[in-house]
């Protein structure tokens, strides 16, 4: 890396794709995310030198993306594009949604991990990972070398399996994979069911944890607010009753909102970090699609939290 421009302290690598959402009267709204690529912009905002590790498309829709990531701050030698098609999600239905993926050797595909910039892995704190990115390959394996590679050279690694519905029983071994690798592991309770493949949460968490007991999970419960199980105790931290704008994007904001306070200060407590994960978001869900909060508007429903509460 130069002096002029420090490698990144937060990677997230992984999918960036666009939806094409169907509205009312049978016109589409194309919106630019990816459950990795929103947790980098997250923390961009949030005030953490960040990287978008994947590629897109040099089409309109790559472009979008591309545009969207530099005005977000993200370093930019981290995004490749290629001639090649857009990753796009279908979602023709949305209560309940229903979806799918248009991706047959779409540029997402095409990322290699080598052209990296030089030495990366030196100083990077975290890298995280997820999404439907570990369901396609030969992007999958590319990004397992990356999260090994990464661990070794000392960075933590957090994961959000994120689940759509191309994680079949054919994923479970992915699944294990990276579990074992993280240090930090983020699931919502609809990514639980979907996952292990049960309604009951308390089963699929204890198979989750089984994975890697020493991995702290964060599991977002909606409107129940969300729980923290780190080191043999389980906290509980309310939601808040808010005008709500749309939930795209709250479980990322989530999971950012819990890795910056484990960066940002280590030391503050499992119930301090459990509050900012819940507090971002929140307001995440005072925005329209999955645009990243502000730290002040993280602040500002912090203050208006109560303290979490242990669970036995």
């Amino acid at each position: 890396m130069t002096a002029a421009q420090p490698a990144p302290r937060f990677v997230s690598a992984g999918e960036a794709l666009t939806d094409m959402i169907r509205q009312e009267g049978g016109y589409w709204l194309a919106r630019a995310g990816g459950a990795p690529w929103n947790v980098a912009r997250v923390m961009a905002g949030f005030g953490i030198a960040s990287a978008f590790a994947g590629s897109v498309s040099r089409d309109n829709f790559g472009d979008e993306i591309a545009a969207l990531s530099r005005a977000a701050g993200l370093d930019m030698r981290f995004l490749q594009q290629h001639d090649k098609p857009s990753l796009l999600a279908i979602v023709h239905e949305t209560s309940p949604p229903r979806y799918y993926f248009i991706g047959a050797d779409s540029a997402d595909l095409a990322f290699d991990p080598s052209v990296l910039p030089p030495d990366w892995t030196r100083s990077v704190e975290w890298v995280h990972c997820g999404g439907i990115s570990l369901a396609r390959e030969p992007l999958c394996s590319r990004l397992i070398v990356l999260l090994e590679d990464a661990k070794a050279a000392g960075a933590r690694v957090s994961f959000d399996p994120n689940f759509r519905n191309l994680m079949t029983p054919a994923y479970d071994t992915t699944l294990a994979r990276v579990a074992r690798l993280a240090d930090v592991i983020k699931v919502s309770d609809e990514d639980l069911r979907g996952l292990f493949r049960t309604r009951d949460r308390r089963s699929a968490l204890a198979q989750l944890n089984a994975l890697n007991p020493r991995a702290v999970i964060l599991l977002t419960l909606g409107a129940e607010g969300a729980e923290l199980h780190a080191q043999g105790k389980r906290l509980h931290q309310d939601s808040l009753t808010v005008e709500i704008v749309d939930t795209v994007g709250a479980g990322d904001a989530s999971i950012g909102g819990l890795l910056y306070s484990l960066m940002h200060r280590p030391d503050a407590g499992w119930p301090a970090h459990l509050r900012r994960a819940v507090a971002a978001g929140t307001a995440a869900c005072l925005l329209p699609g999955a645009a990243p909060p502000s730290l002040a508007a993280v602040e500002k429903v912090l203050a208006t939290m109560d303290q979490p509460r242990s669970v036995d």
